[in-house]
């Protein structure tokens, strides 16, 4: 191949990182023909290569025609010019390296060369090599397969955007599924917060998927999830149990309690890597929390006699119930005791006050003891095996919750989060997070930990925590691990279809973007400014995207590319596919189980709607 084949025009302005040419008269017909493949000239996205001595640098065309003529040329442009602006991005060595970055700028004059579809080849990597994993092929060149750097896409952080149906569920699935191939990373270790419980279909062969609610008969195999609430530090136990204090002493009353439940929990039952000396409130410990609201709930409501004998709190002065029982409530089961109502009446032998010292902890008390009473806070308050007694006993440990979650034979941990109530998602998703970012920093010299053996963690629906500027638990932890987890082995992928609303601090910490179609202007507008290249050409076409396609960009490829995602078969896929409202295909063939187009059911059966919605259980597999 001659360089006159490839020849494009030479430079005519260079501002940093911006080169601008004018395409010579050979390629004004907009069409040439390089080992008998034809290729346009000026296709916004197209790389082109600027040799220099023995390397070449390497650009992509991001403008053509007048709004690529440079300021300082508009006066001189002659009539019939064809202007192109490049925006360069690495360099590749006379080794048959590439390289992101400039070590030498053009000059003017310099040849501007097309790039063929053999030279792309050699600069986007080799298949075979056991770092590179393929996740689909080069948009119109299927020959070229897409390749992504697994180094660099767990511990340098990762983002995919989309606009909802651009495709980016089913891009997650196929990413996981890639990253999770026994045969090509035995060792791999992922976990998903799923927040809609749409992974557990398509990961269910390879991933173990907990959820508050299983279904037991499901062909998912889902087991509970649990997260137990003295594994919390003080200030998440406080979001979730008693909500806000009206004032530091409060706060502190609690703190100074938890503490002692805490240490007394430990003088009983020892555990390693513990003592009285080091013990903090947020250490995880296990006590008990119903004892804990049961003594406070005294304090703070609870009366006595004031002339019986004996100190105040040995004669409680309950109600008695309709059968003359003492109402003395149940702390394991979040049930108050009743007091009688304070009589202050001067010298009468039954005069009743409130406790010495009452605490101003009533609103924080009703708000724990309902949760402790309503089931579906029962995976934090009562988590199964990992529930203390009385005295803080418990049957399981934090070493069999961490091996369920990141050490379990299975490489995909999918944590189905659709059931936490509204009011606890943030605290809970934060929670999750922090206890897996400790765990692993803290064990980061141990075989298990993450320097030997890396966790992923998939972010879906990322908007919904992190777009609260750090105020809540889930972006303050998120934030320390996209600053941090990278020495620790704790990767992150941020997926989101509004990446708008993700806190930039934290999307700029993304080395490697997957953008699938983005409508909104200023959702495209804070990935082109978190992103560390000058590519504002090829982000402008994230609007005309196919689905499925998206522009893979940053340190985990060596150029920017277009991408075709291969996705998974038809019966991996996440729950989240558009409802076909009329398909084409006879209903005996089609894959779609009803839309407008066949008739309804004789008999249709709407118990199975209402048993749904009570069991808060979509039953996937009723559905035929």
């Amino acid at each position: 191949m001659s360089n006159r084949e490839t020849y494009l025009g030479d430079v005519q302005d260079v501002s940093g990182t911006t080169v601008s040419l004018v395409l010579s008269k050979n390629s004004m017909t907009g069409f040439i023909y390089i080992d008998g493949q034809g290729y346009r000239v000026g296709q916004i996205g197209s790389f082109v290569r600027i040799p220099i001595g023995f390397d070449s640098l390497f650009g992509i065309i991001s403008q053509v025609g007048a709004s690529a003529v440079p300021e300082s040329k508009i006066e001189d442009v002659a009539s019939g010019d064809k202007w192109m602006k490049i925006q360069l991005i690495g360099e590749g060595q006379r080794n048959g390296v590439f390289a992101r970055g400039l070590s030498q700028y053009p000059t003017i004059g310099d040849e501007v060369h097309l790039v063929s579809e053999k030279e792309l080849k050699d600069i986007y990597g080799q298949p075979d090599k056991p770092y590179f994993v393929r996740v689909g092929h080069i948009s119109n060149a299927d020959s070229i397969p897409a390749l992504i750097d697994v180094n660099k896409l767990v511990t340098r952080h990762s983002a995919v955007v989309g606009t909802t149906g651009s495709g980016k569920s089913t891009t997650v699935a196929s990413i996981i599924n890639a990253l999770s191939d026994s045969h090509r990373y035995p060792a791999s270790r992922i976990i998903m917060l799923d927040l809609h419980g749409e992974y557990g279909r398509a990961l269910k062969d390879r991933a173990n998927i907990y959820k508050i609610n299983p279904d037991k008969s499901s062909a998912l195999k889902e087991k509970g999830l649990h997260i137990p609430f003295w594994a919390l530090n003080f200030d998440e136990l406080c979001e979730i149990s008693f909500g806000d204090f009206s004032n530091e002493k409060d706060r502190n009353i609690v703190l100074e309690r938890v503490q002692r439940y805490k240490n007394d929990s430990l003088l009983k039952f020892p555990k390693k890597g513990a003592s009285t000396d080091t013990l903090s409130v947020d250490s995880p410990i296990p006590f008990s929390i119903h004892n804990l609201w049961h003594d406070l709930y005294v304090e703070t409501f609870g009366t006595y006699y004031n002339k019986k004998a004996g100190r105040p709190i040995d004669n409680l002065a309950y109600e008695l119930d309709a059968n003359g029982q003492e109402l003395k409530g149940n702390a394991a089961q979040g049930i108050p005791p009743i007091f009688k109502n304070v009589k202050n009446e001067k010298d009468d032998d039954e005069k009743i006050n409130y406790l010495p010292g009452s605490l101003n902890l009533g609103r924080q008390l009703l708000l724990l003891g309902s949760k402790l009473r309503i089931p579906r806070y029962d995976f934090i308050f009562k988590p199964n095996d990992w529930n203390p007694d009385g005295d803080g006993k418990v049957a399981a440990d934090l070493d069999s919750l961490l091996k369920g979650w990141i050490g379990s034979e299975k490489p995909v941990t999918v944590l189905d989060l659709s059931g936490v109530p509204p009011d606890i998602l943030q605290t809970t998703i934060g929670a999750v997070l922090r206890i897996l970012y400790e765990a692993l920093f803290w064990a980061r010299n141990l075989s298990q930990g993450g320097r030997h053996r890396p966790l992923l963690i998939v972010m879906e629906e990322a908007h919904i925590y992190l777009n609260d500027d750090f105020k809540g638990m889930a972006s303050k932890v998120v934030q320390r691990i996209v600053k941090e987890g990278r020495k620790y082995g704790i990767g992150a992928m941020i997926v989101s279809q509004r990446p708008s609303e993700i806190n930039p601090t934290i999307l700029s910490q993304c080395g490697t973007f997957f953008a699938l179609r983005l409508s909104n202007s200023t959702d495209r507008s804070h990935i082109t400014s978190a992103l560390s290249d000058n590519l504002d050409g090829l982000t402008s076409m994230l609007p005309i995207l196919k689905t499925g396609e998206a522009i893979i960009l940053g340190e985990a490829v060596k150029l920017p590319m277009r991408t075709s995602i291969v996705p998974p078969p038809k019966n991996a896929r996440p729950d989240s596919q558009d409802p076909i409202i009329y398909d084409e295909i006879p209903s005996e063939e089609s894959q779609n189980p009803g839309g407008w187009g066949i008739a309804m059911e004789a008999s249709p059966n709407y118990e199975e709607i209402s048993e749904a919605w009570r069991a808060q259980n979509p039953k996937i597999d009723k559905v035929k």
